[in-house]
């Protein structure tokens, strides 16, 4: 399902603080802060976009719009967490939505582009990740081609799972967590114990690593 996902020109007006004592399990709520790369992304994305004074006043606007509403949201006692949730995602379409309308078809034809960019440079970054698995366990080559083989039917099937809108976020989230276990019981049987046992420190070490931030509106 093709889906323009606006990028967050905006990270820092529509920034804010992340609070999750009143509601637990805000989890994906965009950070207060940017690094120096996120600002100098964004800063190189303006440029390429092009934006006239007014679009900037427009999405200065909508993005404090958006982030008063979020805050007075996040303040809320009187909800549920799972009306929280649904709440909040209802408030990120709009504003993706209120965003996309600043935009002149040129500039969404940009973000599109920005969109198949980071899409080949995840797969490049995913083919150099493979080749590294494949050293540090020692694979074989029937090793590593069932093991790419394995990766590429779980994404697409856990994909599957994202779009299939009949689905409740629980169940999906469900749906995923069994494709995951499945996926372990694949890796058991074929690595040995040795090659099992350094992917779990492999991946130990990787979940330490801190992640860089991604603001409201990055492309997915």
């Amino acid at each position: 399902m093709k889906k323009i996902i606006l990028v967050a020109l905006f990270a820092g007006l529509a920034a804010y603080q992340t609070n999750a004592q009143r509601i637990p399990g805000r989890r994906g709520e965009p950070k207060e802060n940017q690094g120096p790369h996120q600002k100098q992304h964004y800063g190189a994305l303006l440029k390429d976009l092009n934006l006239t004074e007014t679009q900037k006043e427009q999405i200065k606007k909508e993005n404090e719009a958006f982030r008063k509403k979020m805050q007075e949201l996040k303040n809320n006692e009187n909800i549920t967490v799972k009306e929280w949730k649904m709440q909040r995602e209802k408030l990120f379409k709009e504003h993706k939505e209120n965003l996309q309308q600043v935009l002149t078809d040129e500039q969404k034809t940009k973000l599109e582009k920005i969109k198949a960019d980071r899409k080949k440079e995840m797969e490049q970054r995913t083919e150099k990740r493979a080749e590294q698995i494949k050293k540090e366990l020692g694979l074989t080559d029937a090793q590593a081609e069932a093991f790419r083989k394995n990766r590429q039917e779980l994404a697409e099937k856990i994909k599957s799972v994202k779009e299939n809108q009949s689905l409740s976020k629980e169940q999906k989230k469900e749906q995923i967590r069994e494709l995951m276990q499945k996926h372990n019981e694949w890796l058991k049987s074929n690595l040995t114990p040795e090659q099992y046992e350094k992917l779990k420190e492999m991946r130990k070490d990787r979940f330490k690593k801190p992640k860089r931030s991604r603001p409201v509106g990055l492309i997915s």
